[in-house]
């Protein structure tokens, strides 16, 4: 039996865990399986089907270790200690590594060694997760010879490949194996956990947004925010949004809350490991994101048969053939605009199934990965 190693910060409430969780469970019984953290203690770990070996670089949680230790130390180690970290944890154990997220699993997997295969996977739209300026500059730098180290590039949309290409144009980057390889999700799982709970939170006649998401930049909260203070102002309380997620923008998100009078309309739940009770009594699912690599709590909302609310990102993909969506201009006013229209006529769900194929999804990544 081939043995794989997968790669990811923490197994965390997060889109990539998530998927992580449900793509090892349906592999484990044809490959050898394990999972190697930076981070332990994930909320996602107990879901691991029990055949999965886990094992972490820390013995913490990500949020118990100090924000001077996440933000950089940590990173940091990884970068200029790799070596010595992959001959301690990961050499000659694995027949394929994988590393799942973008950022320093992949600069630590990435560490040469010629009896294995080197596998990436891109969630998000590299042009944007990096930032701006000097810092973004160097991480530009070090990754491109990162990804030159790998022998398959995987990306989760069209969109997250051709902003790879751009940004990385060198012939030999160009000639690795490259493919777009959509999610997997168990949605049978996400089927019968939106039965398990009653999402008491979220008010009774009136219409109800949720959004599951990391409180980080990318998101876009703030910017959601100011727009449902303007759309409160000139409508009155005739709507809520339900935030649930948590992340290192959280205080300044409560902050805002505050500043703009909306604590009685706008709510930030926090994590959730359940969020599919939220998701299924809420009127629609907004995903209102500066950018997105895909957007994989969508094929979530759409097994849910949820009408969808996004930003025009790449996370159009995972709705281009669903019914039960709108795409909103990505800026403050497109988004006002496009709420206000909603909320003073809303329109009502289709009965429609987004045909969500687990089997072919999983058929192309052993493929991938290799029999």
């Amino acid at each position: 039996m081939k043995k794989i190693l997968f790669g990811i910060t923490s197994l965390t409430l997060g889109g990539a865990e998530r998927v992580l969780v449900d793509l090892a469970n349906a592999l484990c019984d044809k490959y050898e399986i394990t999972i190697f953290t930076i981070y332990a203690k994930g909320e996602l770990e107990k879901q691991l089907n029990n055949k999965i070996k886990l094992k972490s670089l820390y013995d913490e949680a990500y949020l118990e270790l100090s924000p001077l230790k996440r933000k950089f130390v940590v990173p940091l180690e990884v970068l200029l200690l790799k070596k010595k970290i992959y001959k301690k944890y990961i050499k000659d154990n694995y027949d394929v590594e994988i590393a799942f997220l973008e950022g320093p699993i992949t600069r630590l997997f990435s560490v040469k060694n010629k009896k294995t295969d080197k596998i990436v996977w891109i969630h998000n739209d590299i042009s944007k997760v990096f930032g701006r300026g000097v810092k973004a500059k160097v991480k530009k730098c070090i990754d491109k010879k990162t990804y030159l180290k790998y022998d398959k590039l995987a990306f989760v949309s069209e969109d997250n490949l051709k902003s790879f290409n751009k940004m990385y144009n060198t012939r030999k980057i160009k000639s690795k194996d490259k493919r777009v390889i959509y999610n997997y999700i168990d949605a049978k799982k996400i089927l019968e956990k939106s039965n398990l709970g009653k999402a008491e939170e979220i008010k009774e006649n009136s219409l109800n947004f949720v959004t599951v998401a990391r409180l980080v930049p990318q998101k876009a909260i703030d910017r959601l925010i100011k727009v449902h203070s303007k759309l409160i102002r000139e409508n009155g309380k005739t709507h809520n949004f339900y935030i649930i997620g948590d992340g290192p923008d959280k205080e300044r998100l409560v902050s805002l809350i505050k500043k703009y009078g909306v604590k009685d309309t706008f709510f930030l739940l926090g994590k959730k490991e359940n969020p599919y009770p939220y998701i299924k009594k809420a009127d629609y699912f907004c995903l209102l994101s500066e950018f997105e690599g895909y957007g994989m709590v969508l094929e979530e909302a759409k097994i849910l048969n949820k009408p969808i609310i996004i930003t025009d990102t790449a996370a159009r993909e995972a709705i281009e053939k669903y019914e039960n969506s709108k795409i909103l201009e990505n800026t403050e006013e497109g988004i006002y605009k496009g709420l206000k229209e909603i909320i003073q006529k809303p329109y009502r769900n289709k009965e429609f199934s987004s045909n969500y194929n687990n089997l072919n999804r999983l058929k192309d990544i052993i493929d991938f990965i290799g029999e």
